[in-house]
């Protein structure tokens, strides 16, 4: 027996005929709702959801409207998205509460203002470094190239930059450590 046949039997309440039908859909429901919510535990929740609706509405079914697996189908589509944006919604207002009660635990003023003074430091120190030093220090750890590559844009040799960036590191760091 076809699951439209076994629906409209379970909409008549016949119990045999759902033990069937879910058989037949309890599948399928389970794999579309995963892919929506993707936790296994919160998927197996809501595909029980949708099987105990199934039941509970049976009577809704009109095969001149579809298939009997679109419909339930379609039933655990709209609770799988239900649960996700109803978690969603709990999540914003969730981040939305610890936004408003957010006492930060530190002086933000104070935290900017050495924020600006360490800057400050550090563009004093690097214009102590030679220009190649500077030049390669700023390459890679402002911009973000390799050794390699700063060496291929300055147009030198791999141990020249390598040398020059331990040197200007070096002064650097005794430059940044002995304002500490």
């Amino acid at each position: 027996m076809g699951a439209d046949e076994l629906l409209v039997q379970v909409a008549g309440g016949d119990q045999q005929a759902f033990e069937e039908l879910y058989g037949l859909v309890s599948g399928p429901v389970f794999g579309l709702v995963r892919r929506v919510v993707r936790d296994p535990a919160q998927s197996e929740e809501v595909s029980q959801e949708v099987l105990l609706e199934l039941w509970r509405s049976a009577a809704r079914f009109d095969p001149g409207r579809g298939s009997a697996l679109s419909w339930v189908l379609t039933l655990a589509h709209r609770r799988a998205v239900d649960r996700v944006r109803s978690a969603r919604a709990a999540v914003d207002r969730e981040q939305r509460e610890a936004r408003r009660s957010h006492n930060p635990a530190f002086d933000q003023v104070t935290e900017e203002v050495e924020a600006g003074l360490e800057r400050q430091l550090v563009r004093r120190c690097l214009d102590r470094l030679t220009a190649l030093q500077r030049q390669s220090v700023t390459l890679a750890y402002y911009d973000g190239y390799t050794y390699r590559e700063v060496a291929e844009r300055l147009s030198l040799p791999l141990g020249t930059v390598k040398t020059r960036m331990r040197d200007g590191l070096t002064r650097l760091r005794d430059c940044l450590g002995g304002a500490a």
